[in-house]
């Protein structure tokens, strides 16, 4: 099982980065599944979240939170704390949105390409991030669960960014 631990806060779309990673891993295969969940405190604007997405080749019976992770993908670097990676599988990444490097991460600034594309949030620059570095879903299957869950007015600039996030990282 492939687990991805998302980490934000209320308002940035962590929930439904790990969401649309979900809806992207099942997209075209009836033999792959998916669970996607949050977990937060009070519920407002700016608190931490975590998400979790969990994705496997058979039912998907464990609803618990991740204890380790193949990916940590942090939405706001001031969520990142170097005890993270003990949260980590072997061979474990985590991602981060920086405008910084921060080192024994993969540092990216995904909040310029956010706003390149007049998005409010880095969710689907992370989501892209997510499909450039690994296999866990390709480009066009993050694309497919973006243009089956978005809102039609959003859903151009959110592919936009996504494809420019993967394009960067798979260079």
């Amino acid at each position: 099982m492939k687990e991805i631990l998302w980490l934000g806060r209320g308002g940035q779309g962590a929930f439904t980065a790990a969401k649309l990673l979900g809806a992207a891993y099942t997209i075209d295969s009836d033999d792959k599944y998916a669970l996607a969940f949050p977990s937060f405190g009070p519920e407002r604007r700016g608190a931490p979240v975590r998400a979790f997405t969990k994705l496997d080749t058979k039912p998907i019976t464990d609803r618990s939170q991740t204890e380790k992770a193949d990916l940590i993908v942090i939405l706001d670097d001031t969520l990142y704390d170097p005890q993270l990676s003990g949260l980590l599988k072997e061979g474990g990444k985590i991602i981060v949105n920086t405008k910084g490097n921060i080192s024994g991460t993969v540092s990216f600034d995904a909040e310029n390409t956010a706003a390149e594309f007049r998005l409010p949030t880095v969710n689907t620059v992370m989501l892209g991030l997510v499909s450039g570095l690994s296999a866990v879903v390709t480009a066009d299957e993050a694309v497919q669960a973006i243009n089956g869950y978005m809102p039609e007015k959003i859903r151009e600039r959110n592919i936009n960014a996504l494809l420019k996030a993967v394009g960067e990282v798979s260079e």
